[in-house]
């Protein structure tokens, strides 16, 4: 669980119990404010959350609580001092706003502290690397409540498991143009469909090709990867270019953009992994290529992470929220870029969630340094043109399929 879905959870249990904070008032209710620890002293702490910095303003009244990572509820935190908070620690302060809302006398603060989120992060880290699958949804079958997943591991092999959610399972759904595990939604069995990207957490059959989920998390993804025809860094736009067959794509280059380029000592190596045909299957888009696709025998999974050591189907890798050693992580360790760095005639990947307009999409994530996959894509399919328009996603850099899956 991340950071800030711990503090969510914290949110939603002092949010159950403002009536206990309000019996000394019949007008004025506290209000809740969660965020991050710029700045303390004895009397104030500056807390900047997503609304703007707010000054808490400590008095001899306020209580200072400590929440555990492992038990992240109100009723589980433990007395606290002034002294146990420190800068870019997470805090969940109650108290009246001042006029300006600018300014909060603290009645309670929680706290948890960098140590603490880290903890509970290695926990969830440790959770999903042994416990998780993850690839792409083949199959849902409404009557009897199971879903068939496929996925590829290093060298295109497609596994094929059946996944049967425990009583009580928890789903969960991305939020549009998310890929923020934290701000996942409530989601169902019912809401999941073919083409989806899933990860699930839970136990594997003896045999490994069955798997109960406890908890199952599913997306609809698209990746898209086109030739650069113009760029507006001032409105965070690129274009992509389009052809008679296929209009041009508007792709929104926004504040949760991340974006990469493919270092080419790595792009060397995961060419010569892939056989020297990186992307093998995909599908060549516009005039100036790029692809789409899908490999032989089945579509590319997401997930291709660390070994199952032991485990049926050992050697596939895993993707799991906020976890490290998987394709997130393999992401991340790229060399950053912005909007600036990216010139007409590059050649890009872009993830996206799936939209009715795809025309024009917001990134989730972006990689440059593409061009000798999607090149030696069309090579081997003898330069056949095909649509760009992403149905399931699948960018399939031998290793990297999980591109369009965050």
């Amino acid at each position: 669980m991340s950071a800030q879905s711990i503090i969510w959870t914290i949110l939603l249990a002092i949010l159950a119990c403002v009536s206990v904070f309000g019996q000394n008032t019949t007008t004025i209710k506290p209000s809740v404010v969660t965020g991050d620890v710029v700045s303390i002293s004895d009397k104030e702490i500056m807390l900047k959350t997503t609304a703007g910095d707010v000054t808490v303003e400590l008095e001899e009244k306020t209580t200072f609580k400590r929440v555990p990572p492992d038990n992240p509820k109100l009723d589980a935190a433990t007395d606290a001092a002034l002294a146990d908070i420190g800068e870019g620690d997470k805090l969940l302060v109650t108290g009246v706003f001042s006029n300006d809302r600018k300014r909060l006398p603290a009645r309670a603060v929680y706290l948890m502290t960098q140590g603490d989120i880290s903890k509970r992060r290695e926990e969830e880290s440790r959770k999903w690397t042994t416990r998780g699958i993850s690839g792409r949804v083949k199959e849902v079958d409404q009557a009897a409540g199971t879903i068939t997943m496929e996925s590829r591991g290093l060298t295109g092999a497609t596994t094929t498991t059946v996944i049967t959610p425990k009583d009580k399972a928890v789903f969960k759904r991305y939020a549009k143009d998310s890929n923020k595990y934290s701000e996942a939604e409530a989601g169902s069995l019912a809401g999941i469909q073919s083409g989806d990207m899933i990860r699930a957490l839970g136990d594997r059959s003896s045999d490994g090709t069955g798997f109960a989920a406890e908890e199952i998390v599913t997306g609809a993804f698209q990746s898209v990867v086109g030739t650069i025809k113009s760029i507006d860094a001032a409105v965070g736009e690129v274009v992509l270019e389009g052809s008679e067959e296929e209009p041009e794509v508007v792709v929104v280059v926004g504040r949760q953009s991340a974006l990469r380029k493919l270092p080419e000592d790595m792009m060397t190596r995961m060419m010569g992994l892939g056989g020297g045909q990186p992307g093998a299957g995909g599908r060549p888009m516009g005039g100036q290529g790029g692809q789409q696709g899908r490999p032989a025998g089945g579509p590319p999974a997401g997930g291709q992470g660390r070994p199952m050591g032991g485990a049926p189907g050992e050697g596939q890798r895993t993707m799991r929220p906020g976890g490290a050693g998987g394709v997130d992580d393999m992401f991340e360790r790229f060399p950053a870029i912005n909007i600036n760095d990216l010139k007409p005639g590059d050649m890009i990947a872009v993830s996206s969630t799936k939209g009715d307009d795809q025309t024009r999409i917001t990134a989730i994530k972006l990689l440059a340094g593409v061009e000798p996959f999607v090149q030696a894509a069309a090579a081997a399919e003898g330069g056949t043109r095909r649509s760009r328009t992403a149905q399931s996603g699948g960018f399939t850099i031998p290793g990297f399929d999980g591109l369009d899956f965050p």
